[in-house]
């Protein structure tokens, strides 16, 4: 299986795993596009039914490369489906119904559905099989749109409060996991300004750098989010004036390690706190090191409702498996290949829980499973993660 070996009950486990995660992305694909998750009534009435920017597009990247023809197919529909959805001003909706009778954008935006729909477009751009010119006018309108909302002099996008896949997180501003994300896409499509982009980055979220920026209002930002802090293993979650992240969002630094922000350095320091913090004991992986209490100065009062965001549930230090796929991706680009085949097995055993349920998150204290059960981008980055450990060209 692997040139790092493992044993064979591991081995058969990480093969079931696979067939599963096939076998899911297979159930829950429409002739429109994949689901978010399995269709049950708690999943109709949650809206999870419905083809997501952001879930769909990672599971594009899954299901791009399978060799699975209704899944190659349904990567197509996916994408073609969001596109169908597009604003006039060029955004991706955050999600779109499968027959097309309904789009949304969310209360103040969702910034990171049209960059994974970009992410998602050149994947399948490049491993499967689409004329050149598929999305050529739709690509050109998105990029537009993402262009508009760049700060001239950072190159990093500026967003709204909750805006992006943590929208129950008061982050704001210049948010870690969306401008990981933009670099990422400036890269796929030789956008201008890339280094100015990768250079802001590792300034402003990561402000312990020797080099001072020419750009004053960098010089005082940095200033800011350095203020009563000591040096940072971990990227800050987001900086917005003279207020910052440092709650420890794991997806965010697991992007900058994927998306190549990340020097080798601090790609270790950032796999090293999270191994260190036991972010995926029992279960990979916990998205937030430092949970948000209501007493915490960002504590907002939507967090709480519906008793959803609390500390350590949801996207406030709750355990979410997709994430897990990307923490096995991460190892594997830092070569940490023994310790990538052991998470994987963690997260086959974690998705097999209740008969495969593919769980979407857990309590981060009780473990006790939580949200919707069958949740395509579960398999997908189970998938991603495999190909990332072989060393397939379409991890990626």
């Amino acid at each position: 299986m692997t040139a790092v070996q493992v044993g064979s009950e591991t081995s058969d486990l990480i093969d079931a795993c696979s067939q599963a995660s096939l076998q899911l992305l297979e159930r829950n694909l429409t002739p429109h596009g994949i689901l978010a998750a399995s269709r049950t009534p708690a999943a109709v009435a949650r809206r999870y039914t419905r083809i997501f920017g952001r879930d769909a597009a990672i599971c594009v990247m899954a299901m791009c490369g399978s060799g699975v023809a209704a899944l190659e197919e349904g990567a197509v529909a996916s994408l073609d489906a969001l596109a169908a959805q597009q604003a006039d001003n060029g955004q991706i909706p955050k999600y779109v119904d499968p027959e097309g009778r309904d789009a949304d954008f969310w209360y103040l935006g969702c910034i990171d559905a049209t960059l994974w729909w970009l992410i998602g477009v050149d994947h399948v751009r490049r491993h499967g099989a689409v004329a050149a010119g598929r999305w050529a006018d739709g690509m050109a309108r998105a990029l537009n749109w993402l262009l508009a909302q760049e700060h001239q002099h950072f190159r990093l996008l500026q967003q709204n409060e909750a805006s992006d896949w943590a929208d129950i997180m008061p982050r704001s501003g210049y948010v870690l996991y969306t401008n990981a994300l933009w670099f990422d896409v400036k890269r796929r499509f030789g956008l201008c300004h890339a280094e100015d982009t990768c250079h802001h980055f590792n300034h402003l979220f990561n402000p312990f750098q020797s080099d001072l920026p020419e750009y004053h209002r960098a010089r005082l930002l940095q200033h800011y989010a350095r203020r009563g802090r000591s040096e940072l293993q971990l990227y800050l979650s987001f900086v917005n004036l003279a207020v910052v992240g440092d709650e420890g969002d794991v997806l965010g630094n697991l992007l900058a390690i994927q998306c190549g922000l990340a020097d080798e350095a601090m790609a270790h320091g950032i796999t090293h706190a999270i191994a260190a913090a036991r972010a995926s004991d029992p279960y990979p992986l916990r998205v937030v090191l430092h949970p948000l209490s209501d007493k915490h100065p960002q504590w907002r009062a939507y967090m709480g409702r519906h008793q959803q965001n609390l500390e350590h549930q949801y996207h406030n230090g709750g355990i979410w498996p997709f994430v897990g796929g990307f923490w096995v991706m991460a190892l594997a680009r830092v070569g940490l290949r023994r310790q990538g085949w052991a998470e994987l097995a963690k997260l086959a055993r974690t998705n097999a829980m209740d008969d495969w349920r593919f769980t979407e998150w857990f309590h981060g204290r009780t473990l006790a499973p939580m949200g919707m059960a069958g949740q395509s981008w579960n398999a997908a980055t189970f998938l991603l993660a495999l190909r990332a450990l072989r060393g397939e060209a379409s991890a990626w």
